[in-house]
């Protein structure tokens, strides 16, 4: 039967004639709307005295039982067939007389009709506001029936908004009453599907499926999905600290029966819970089904890579804040030099240096020599990326009239690097000596992969004797030898970084983009974040090269190697304080000097920490 919404004016669009029993459209007098109408029902679009409610639920007990939905055997679906195809319009706001009018159709003996055509699949109505948008709230989490070539732990894909999966009908599930919880208000018991209703406002998430009517008869009920997204939210931080758990002790069963409920508890969530429950569903996930990289998949990733760092250092002012305290620290470190050198372990597209260049072309007296070693991974497709940032860096200097010289390294892990590679040709000929500059922006802790490799590196350093070494760290602890400790770390500290892209705004690049340029820079900033992870959580050995440590912990190891802290002038901090201005007015930002370095955090958590080292004194 079909039946359509209408004002109580208006006209059906199935038939003209008011007085047909087969074609009219019941509309409820105009007088029964000054009368007291349940709210929650009427919310819905169903109009119910409070009077009538226990008749009602009474009728409609009766109508299951006549539509089978109470035991009555499939020989008799014949009943009802005749409702799918059948052309009369019901107005089921007056729910009362919508109910009476299908009893007495289903009294009536059926006409001779053919089969009626498949039902369309029951389309979900959100009566909230944190689950909107299309697409399946569950299939980022589901793994593929096979693993092809682009297939990895990093092929990650943008959390898009879900909506709730239909659930799947049962036998005891199509006899059990449909429930709605409801909070603030008095309830009103019976047996049948509206039982159970509040004159409060409701707490929770209302996802219900199309009102009974518009649907074939013949098709599977659905029930009410009611989600309450406070204790959603509790579930699903359990189901993900539960299936950690059962990775880390190998129950891999228990794991995969977890990793199912992941998403659709993700899917009540909104915002920045949602989209980090997703990324770690997916890589919780890939670590139970066993997905890997694959071996030739290193070069492509480190191209994209580089993107999804550009459009993150656009977003967010993270990378901004590394890149201005670091340049202050060598800035001051240089203050009366004429050579200068810096090493930077990753280059990327070079955005942290035409603010250092600036900075040394406005110097009283004059700007010194400049010299820039960038080091980076091989290319994809051959091409010399290293060169092409070294040509955009030597025109912006020559415009600003700075004398520079650039020289590209490519290594595809830092400790490739030798001392001879840093050292400029003929200097022992010079009158005055290079001053040397290191700097590394979320590059160190990859070494940690592997063995040896971080005190092959530090020695690398300590050979070219340079007058700094400035260090940005994540202010994280996910080395832990322990996977449901590295789990739960990594679960808070993103949680956090996911909250600060969705509440700090995005600077600068709002004023210049502030439509879809913007938010392209947060979905790909996501993604940068969902990368890392993957790799905390879904890879292990040499594969897992986010090993974020804390400042504490990089300070015991760069003192074991024979640097001692520079302390972070006051110029940094200031530095810093205005870059966060442009970003929401620094709302949520927070800046902190932490035994003469810098931290740069959300509320009250730091995010990541700026230092600066020299060698220790002998």
């Amino acid at each position: 039967m079909k039946r359509e919404y209408q004002d109580g004016g208006g006209s059906s669009a199935g038939g003209s004639d008011l007085g047909s029993s087969k074609d009219k459209m019941m509309v409820a007098p105009a007088g029964e709307q000054d009368e007291e109408v349940d709210e929650l029902l009427a919310a819905l679009g169903y109009k119910v005295r409070s009077s009538d409610m226990a008749d009602v639920a009474q009728k409609l007990e009766q109508l299951e039982m006549a539509m089978g939905m109470g035991g009555v055997p499939a020989a008799d679906d014949g009943f009802v067939s005749h409702l799918a195809t059948d052309t009369v319009h019901y107005n089921p706001s007056d729910l009362s007389s919508w109910v009476e009018s299908m009893l007495s159709e289903l009294n009536a003996p059926p006409p001779p009709l053919p089969p009626a055509p498949a039902p369309p699949a029951p389309q979900l109505v959100s009566t909230s506001s944190t689950v909107t948008g299309g697409g399946s709230g569950a299939g980022y989490f589901d793994p593929p029936p096979a693993v092809d070539s682009s297939s990895s732990t990093y092929a990650l894909k943008p959390i898009p908004s879900p909506v709730a999966a239909p659930a799947e009908p049962s036998a005891d599930s199509a006899r059990e009453p449909k429930r709605m919880r409801t909070g603030g208000g008095s309830t009103s018991s019976s047996s049948s599907s509206s039982s159970s209703m509040g004159g409060g406002g409701a707490r929770s998430s209302v996802v219900e499926a199309a009102p009974p009517a518009s649907a074939a008869a013949n098709a599977p009920a659905v029930p009410v999905v009611v989600v309450d997204t406070q204790e959603a939210g509790i579930r699903l931080v359990h189901a993900l600290l539960a299936c950690a758990e059962a990775v880390q002790q190998e129950n891999f069963s228990a794991a995969e029966a977890l990793v199912k409920q992941i998403p659709m508890l993700a899917s009540s969530q909104g915002g920045a819970m949602r989209k980090v429950a997703a990324y770690f569903g997916e890589a919780l996930a890939r670590r139970v089904y066993r997905f890997r990289p694959a071996p030739d998949s290193s070069l492509l990733d480190a191209a994209f890579a580089d993107l999804l760092h550009a459009h993150f250092y656009e977003s967010c002012p993270y990378l901004k804040f590394a890149h201005f305290t670091a340049n202050q620290a060598i800035l001051e470190a240089f203050a009366g030099c004429r050579r200068v050198h810096v090493v930077d372990f990753g280059i990327k597209q070079g955005m942290q240096w035409p603010a250092l260049l600036q900075a040394l072309a406005l110097r009283p007296g004059g700007p010194p020599s400049f010299r820039l070693t960038g080091v980076g991974p091989p290319q994809p497709d051959e091409t010399d990326g290293l060169q092409q940032v070294g040509w955009k860096l030597a025109q912006f200097a020559h415009t600003i009239r700075v004398d520079f010289q650039y020289r590209g390294l490519v290594a595809a892990t830092l400790a490739d690097l030798e001392p001879f590679m840093l050292q400029p040709e003929g200097e022992e000929n010079d009158e005055e000596p290079e001053v040397i500059a290191v700097n590394s922006v979320f590059e160190m802790h990859r070494l940690l992969a592997q063995p040896g490799a971080l005190e092959k590196v530090l020695g690398t350093v300590r050979a070219v004797r340079p007058k700094i070494v400035t260090v940005v760290e994540q202010e994280a602890n996910h080395n832990s030898g322990s996977f449901l400790d590295r789990f739960t770390q990594s679960l808070h500290y993103y949680s956090t970084m996911f909250d600060s892209l969705e509440g700090g705004g995005s600077g600068q690049s709002d004023a210049a983009s502030p439509g879809a340029a913007a938010g392209t820079d947060q979905v790909m900033s996501e993604v940068y974040l969902g990368r890392q992870i993957c790799n905390v959580v879904a890879c292990e050995g040499a594969e897992r090269t986010e090993r974020h440590e804390t400042l504490v912990q990089w300070r015991n190891r760069l003192g074991r190697a024979g640097f001692e802290p520079v302390h972070l002038g006051s110029n940094a901090y200031k530095q810093a304080s205005t870059l966060l201005a442009l970003f929401a007015g620094g709302d949520g930002y927070r800046v902190e000097e932490k035994d003469g370095c810098l931290t740069l955090g959300w509320h009250t958590r730091p995010l990541i920490a700026t230092s600066a080292w020299r060698l220790a004194a002998a």
